[in-house]
């Protein structure tokens, strides 16, 4: 097995937001990956006294244990386990109800002998690839399929659409999100390799168009994680003052990737 990890904040100055980590149990061949990317909260606060990372660091340390040693319990049973032990280690202090509560996008896979399951909520993605070739992405779009207009203000995002039927779903404090989530399982010998990545990294197929989600997955193979994070810095420098892909996005986000080779 061959396993990378590259997760590298948008700027040196700011902590990053995003989590990763592989999980191997000792007895088995099985395995785990967590990738989740932390939502920046706006200047006007959260109503907790945490940090994006702080939250980050517990929800996918609870996610990475839970899968590894939880092997009974579905995907979507340890999602909503992991973010009720998250959410527990702060209602004393901090205000879980409000819509800007931190939270993060959500990429979980786990695989074993016989399987591979996976488990995506909002706008992370998982590629996985055939032992023939093809990679096929599996995708929360919600987001995506928004109307542009209905995205043009915080307070409307969290009045209509955050964590709303009809709008979006991320993980914060309520366990019953997990059943939002994008879930499937297939056959091991189905798929040769996995990669999950924030939309910092996915910027080099969605927002810069350098490739396709095969040509992303075969950057990582060929040239690694860290390669393909570079390639998007570069991009995004190169963007910085036209704005021709970006348009309002921030210039450089926080950009992870994991790669697994079964």
């Amino acid at each position: 097995m061959r396993t990378e990890v590259v997760s590298e904040p948008g700027h040196p100055d700011r902590p990053n937001e995003d989590f990763a980590s592989i999980g191997l149990p000792a007895v088995g061949q099985g395995g785990c990956l967590v990738v989740l990317d932390g939502v920046t909260p706006p200047r006007t606060g959260t109503g907790c006294l945490h940090s994006v990372p702080w939250f980050t660091a517990r929800l996918g340390g609870a996610l990475t244990e839970l899968t590894v040693s939880c092997g009974d319990l579905t995907l979507p049973e340890i999602l909503s386990r992991a973010i009720a032990r998250t959410a527990e280690a702060h209602a004393i202090t901090c205000d879980l109800s409000h819509p800007r509560t931190p939270q993060a996008t959500v990429v979980l896979a786990r695989w074993s002998a016989e399987t591979v399951e996976y488990l995506v909520l909002s706008d992370s993605a998982l590629l996985l690839e055939s032992p023939a070739g093809p990679v096929t992405p599996v995708l929360d779009d919600r987001l995506a399929r928004l109307p542009r207009a209905s995205l043009a203000t915080d307070a409307l995002i969290d009045a209509e659409i955050r964590n709303k039927e009809g709008g979006f779903f991320t993980a914060a404090a309520d366990p019953s999100v997990a059943d939002r989530a994008v879930t499937g399982t297939v056959p091991r010998h189905e798929v040769r390799a996995l990669a999950a990545l924030t939309d910092g990294a996915a910027r080099w197929v969605e927002k810069f168009h350098e490739g396709d989600w095969a040509q992303c997955l075969g950057l990582l193979r060929k040239e690694g994680a860290r390669a393909l994070v570079d390639r998007v810095r570069a991009r995004e420098a190169a963007d910085r003052e036209e704005r021709t892909y970006l348009g309002r996005s921030k210039t450089h986000d926080d950009a992870t990737v994991v790669f697994a080779e079964l």
